[in-house]
């Protein structure tokens, strides 16, 4: 049988869409004190199914760069840097004005600089840029180590006497050091932001892992292609979950065991959607996902819009104290048909709901929305 010579995955864009779907359902609950527990990061070591979603989506981020650099033969060459470059610089922009967004009420002390969209622009850039340098098997297999390894002893020898708790650990000092404690996420109490700088040194491993299997899935031939990727993955899992006991499984650090444990678990759900729609050709069960996976960032970013707009429309309600329309829509309106914790669920499914719809008629239009 022949490998998957293809320049452009079908099964990627309906993995692609399964993660932005996940991605927007555990983003929007009800309420954040009523969610069930796989729907729920882990609170700081370990790893739910929820904290599988962003790897998935850089590990995706690598497969797509092998398939579109294919064009160019995968070179990389000053046009290609600079088209990188503009690229990324435009995700971080974006990611920087959803921060500011609605704009009127801005606190330029407090203001956020890091976030979601710009660790994806950051871990893209330099991802992309090692990715078409190195380009052989081998060589990235050996920049990965090395970024992993470096960066556990990065964090073990700099981080003081418990290098990875929340308090101490270096990311949070260079953080603080660079753009201070005001400009960083406080969700945990304290000022630490998940999506830190130094941190985004190993999320670029999960690019790099995505852009091999990428590299694998066209230069294996199809018969020995899953059970290759199963056995991969399987060990990525295993090693990740071995190097947790030392360097703990952590998102918001995104520590090295993370990455390798995740890697793993992104090859398995790759090669089940490849198995069922590049090879069985069974695609109907996928069509929500090819909706989502064909303008997934800008789904993400009207998700993130729409959340900002309803907590920013805001009014007294009978009792005197404020409320706003995304606290009003699920308890007036979730919590009256399922309860807390169901209202909670049925509320995010809503959303997901009315984002597929407006993507649909955009996928109906064949209108594709590249950031």
């Amino acid at each position: 049988m022949t490998s998957l010579k293809t320049t452009r995955l079908v099964s990627l864009d309906a993995f692609r869409g399964f993660t932005i779907t996940a991605m927007i359902l555990v983003n929007t609950p009800g309420s954040w004190s009523h969610l069930y527990a796989p729907l729920s990061h882990a609170d700081w070591h370990g790893c739910t199914p929820t904290d599988l979603i962003f790897p998935f989506f850089l590990f995706i981020i690598g497969v797509s760069i092998w398939f579109s650099s294919k064009k160019f033969d995968n070179q990389l060459t000053g046009p290609i840097i600079k088209k990188i470059t503009k690229r990324a610089i435009f995700i971080f922009l974006i990611g920087l004005l959803i921060n500011a967004f609605p704009f009127y009420n801005i606190e330029i002390e407090k203001f956020r600089i890091l976030g979601v969209l710009q660790r994806i622009a950051i871990a893209f850039w330099l991802g992309a840029i090692l990715c078409l340098f190195f380009k052989k098997h081998k060589k990235l297999l050996f920049v990965s180590g090395v970024i992993l390894l470096a960066y556990w002893a990065i964090l073990f020898f700099f981080g003081g006497n418990r290098p990875y708790s929340l308090a101490s650990n270096i990311v949070r000092a260079l953080d603080i050091k660079i753009f201070g404690a005001a400009h960083l996420w406080g969700g945990k109490g304290i000022p630490f932001d998940p999506e830190g700088l130094l941190s985004s040194l190993p999320a670029v491993v999960s690019i790099i892992f995505g852009f091999m299997t990428g590299q694998m899935i066209e230069q294996t031939k199809q018969s020995a292609l899953l059970p290759r990727m199963v056995l991969i993955g399987v060990l990525c899992i295993l090693i990740g979950w071995f190097w947790g006991g030392f360097f703990p499984i952590n998102k918001s650090l995104w520590t090295s065991s993370y990455v390798v444990y995740t890697t793993g678990f992104a090859l398995l759900f790759l090669s089940i959607f490849i198995w069922l729609i590049d090879i069985k050709k069974i695609k109907g069960w996928a069509a929500p996902f090819f909706v989502f996976g064909t303008n997934a960032l800008f789904a993400y970013i009207l998700s993130m819009i729409w959340v900002k707009v309803l907590f920013t429309i805001t009014w007294a309600n009978e009792l005197g104290t404020s409320t706003n329309a995304y606290e009003w829509l699920y308890q007036s309106i979730m919590v009256p048909i399922a309860g807390n914790l169901n209202g909670s669920l049925l509320f995010a499914i809503v959303h997901v709901i009315i984002f597929w719809a407006i993507l649909l008629e955009l996928y109906r239009r064949k209108i594709f929305i590249k950031v």
